[in-house]
């Protein structure tokens, strides 16, 4: 890449690649991101990775319940109706936090069954 930075997948210790593909520095196995944007990461942005956030606009109406904002490993082996399903009885009885715990704990156990290492799921 002409920023200095390299794309390739996490190699695991025989060499072997694994996982999707990241952008790491060039000579080193740092940041590893496998997304394009990362907020506040001065390492990732030296290699090319965008520090703006992609910013998208919805109205919200009546029938919205909630919001959720999470990190790209919670929808790694998640679908929004997953996550719906999983929160919502937390929603009716106003209990965020025990939401936040339910969905944290579910998404590891998620990516236990699929992957060997477990990608950030705040």
């Amino acid at each position: 890449m002409k920023t200095g930075g390299r794309i390739e997948a996490f190699k695991d210790l025989n060499g072997d690649p694994m996982g999707p593909m990241r952008v790491w520095v060039q000579n080193e196995d740092v940041p590893g991101l496998a997304m394009s944007r990362s907020l506040g990461d001065k390492v990732a942005q030296s290699v090319g990775v965008l520090p703006d956030p992609e910013i998208l606009d919805y109205t919200l109406t009546p029938h919205d319940q909630f919001i959720l904002i999470a990190s790209d490993g919670v929808w790694e082996f998640m679908s929004n109706v997953d996550v719906a399903r999983l929160v919502y009885p937390y929603v009716e009885k106003n209990a965020p936090e025990a939401a936040a715990n339910v969905l944290v704990k579910e998404a590891t156990k998620t990516w236990k069954k699929e992957e060997e290492v477990i990608d950030d799921i705040t």
